[in-house]
């Protein structure tokens, strides 16, 4: 779980590595219309702190988004707070409404624990679909992509503010354990120091592809996609 700054902290890093959340957007609209030309709302899970949520809220009708962090949800409403944002479980979530398409981007879907945790958050999806629906879902690594005992860093600088970040990918099962670590110099504040341990399925292109089938749902894998790592991207007839 995040605190509200840590928050902030993930939306710098991956503003300083040159992440165009409105770009991203603008091609996800476009593969979302190319199915659904008429697409007017979209509900984002795993939305974050909505900063694609707040583009695709440019691009349709009507946007809503769900995140089980509350200190997201309050990180994204203190930048936009005019947008819709329910705190919930993608495997459970009941919102009473039904969009024309549904979003799961930043290979969030890999939180998902086993096929049965996969099978049940593509059933809320298609429990929230109009008729015609699109949903599209950005994957985490495959088993045979995935780089056991992949390291990275960056170093961010803002106004008043230094964020360094060290990572440790290694393999576990059938998942990839992520560590992390965070030093932030601030100004004001000094330093401060905290870890980040994730633990992200590894599902393979074909688990994926059997829990859209067995939500209803056509299925197909794009190349590409914000992170290089492909779209899979279903249509409810």
């Amino acid at each position: 779980m995040y605190d509200s700054e840590v928050a902030e902290i993930w939306d710098t890093i991956y503003r300083g590595r040159g992440r165009d959340y409105a770009a991203e957007a603008r091609s996800v609209a476009e593969v979302i219309r190319e199915r659904h030309p008429d697409a007017g709302s979209l509900l984002d899970v795993a939305c974050g702190t909505g900063e694609h949520l707040r583009h695709f809220d440019d691009l349709f009708d009507h946007v809503e988004g769900l995140e089980l962090s509350g200190d997201m949800i309050e990180a994204g409403r203190g930048r936009s707070p005019w947008l819709t944002m329910h705190q919930a479980d993608m495997r459970s979530f009941a919102l009473g409404r039904r969009f024309d398409a549904i979003t799961c981007l930043f290979s969030s879907i890999g939180h998902a624990h086993g096929t049965a945790e996969l099978d049940a958050t593509l059933a809320r999806f298609a429990a929230h679909l109009n008729p015609g629906g699109v949903v599209v879902v950005e994957p985490w690594w495959f088993p045979e992509t995935f780089a056991d005992g992949y390291v990275t860093g960056d170093v961010v600088r803002t106004e008043g503010r230094v964020i360094g970040r060290v990572s440790h990918s290694r393999r576990e099962g059938a998942a990839s354990r992520v560590s992390a670590h965070f030093t932030v110099a601030d100004a004001d504040t000094g330093l401060r120091h905290f870890t980040e341990d994730l633990l992200i399925s590894l599902f393979t292109r074909e688990q994926y592809e059997d829990a859209f089938r067995r939500a209803g749902g056509t299925v197909e894998l794009l190349d590409g996609g914000p992170s290089g790592r492909g779209l899979f991207v279903g249509v409810w007839r």
